[in-house]
């Protein structure tokens, strides 16, 4: 038997109700704040993600899925989504009507990490992108509106962790003392921090190996060496997050994975997934737009995991598949040509509807309505079609009315859709 791929996971019905509800809770809210969706392709030239995340980043280093195009190009399946859509505003030339546009975008993503719970080789990620607009408020309103839609799905005991990672000028100083104060200890960094050591000292404060975590915990903050605008940029959300009772800490260790950010970062994280504590993260990239040879556009934006969103959300509320509003319980021939004509027409007015073509008894039939969960259950037979009237049967109140063959469809619209 032919196995699924090893850090793939299939997303089952009684599961994928929960991320349907995610999804249509995630496009609502969006849409409130003013936002469209975009929907890039899976597949990109491979020297975007090289250009804009990085080289030196773990992900570009060892987990892009990457093979030669038919033209001798290299092709990648998406790592991370945000490269993707400043692709698409550029190409599209987007900023030509408006330079202000705010995107988000839901679908897969491929890194190939090893694989643990709630880490997948394809996972899920929610991201909303704005461009065109530099003000701090932004920065503050989207971690506003992260967090405010996970009060929707009733997620609660989250914490916003945020730092400022300056702008190139005020970072390369920070560098400079980061890269000092590193390069004394450089006998206790794993080999990819040192190899990082001399071009991306940031890098480092984001090692996961125990060694390289400990050796960073004297290093010095970056909010210590912000210049006066970025100082001003950072204090402007920190107010902005407290005028909108956003709760925050300040973590001088947190930077993000990928090259391109600039000032504001922050990710929101939890204590109920265990060691993969951060369900969302994101922050500003203000020269993403011009890196990629668009116009000098600000941009900031995040990006959720979907995947462990899930797990936080079906913790709370058990999975299961959509219980249909009406089961027919039809025995005979000439019963399930009846019910298919009306199944078929509640199902276009709204109804969902579920059929056993069986030959089963009628006891049976109850039974497999019962474990479907089915609302109402009409149950005909050959005697019900000669005296032209079938009964509904209400499965909570155990309520059994006669409805006229005639009128079935409307009766059963107006008790269910109204």
């Amino acid at each position: 038997m032919i196995q699924l791929v090893r850090g793939f996971k299939d997303i089952l019905p009684e599961e994928a109700s929960v991320w349907q509800e995610i999804e249509t809770t995630a496009r609502n809210h969006f849409h409130d704040f003013g936002f469209n969706e975009i929907r890039p392709p899976v597949l990109e030239e491979a020297a975007l993600f090289k250009r804009s995340i990085g080289e030196l980043t773990d992900i570009v280093e060892k987990e892009m899925y990457t093979f030669a195009g038919s033209k001798g190009n290299l092709l990648t399946l998406r790592p991370e989504a945000t490269a993707s859509v400043v692709r698409a505003y550029i190409q599209h030339r987007l900023y030509a009507a408006d330079p202000v546009q705010k995107l988000y975008t839901i679908g897969p993503m491929f890194r190939k990490e090893r694989p643990q719970k709630g880490r997948y080789r394809q996972f899920y990620q929610i991201n909303a992108e704005v461009f065109g607009i530099a003000s701090p408020y932004m920065d503050a309103q989207l971690i506003y509106m992260v967090t405010g839609f996970f009060r929707k799905l009733d997620i609660t005991g989250l914490r916003v962790h945020l730092n400022s990672l300056g702008c190139p000028e005020c970072r390369a100083r920070y560098k400079a003392e980061l890269t000092a104060m590193l390069s004394s200890r450089v006998d206790n960094l794993c080999a990819d921090c040192v190899r990082r050591l001399d071009k991306n000292p940031l890098r480092v404060l984001d090692c996961k190996v125990p060694a390289c975590r400990a050796e960073v915990e004297q290093a010095p903050s970056m909010i210590d060496y912000l210049c006066g605008d970025c100082a001003a940029h950072f204090a402007t959300v920190r107010s902005a997050l407290s005028d909108m009772d956003v709760p925050y800490a300040i973590d001088h260790r947190l930077v993000r994975g990928l090259d391109y950010y600039t000032r504001t970062a922050f990710e929101i994280q939890t204590d109920e997934l265990g060691a993969q504590s951060a369900v969302a993260g994101g922050g500003r990239y203000d020269g993403l737009v011009a890196l990629l040879d668009g116009p000098p556009q600000p941009a900031v934006g995040f990006a959720i995991g979907m995947d462990r969103l899930v797990e936080l959300v079906m913790a709370r509320k058990p999975a299961g598949v959509v219980a249909p509003d009406l089961f027919f319980a039809a025995m005979g021939e000439a019963a399930w040509r009846k019910a298919f004509e009306w199944s078929s027409r509640l199902s276009d007015a709204g109804v969902r509807t579920e059929i056993d073509f069986s030959e089963r008894s009628l006891k049976a039939l109850m039974r497999r309505a019962d474990r479907l969960g089915a609302k109402y259950v009409i149950i005909a037979g050959d005697q019900e079609l000669a005296n032209n009237s079938v009964n509904l049967r209400d499965m909570k109140t155990k309520e059994q009315i006669p409805v006229p063959i005639d009128s079935l469809v409307e009766t059963v619209k107006q008790r269910i859709v109204n």
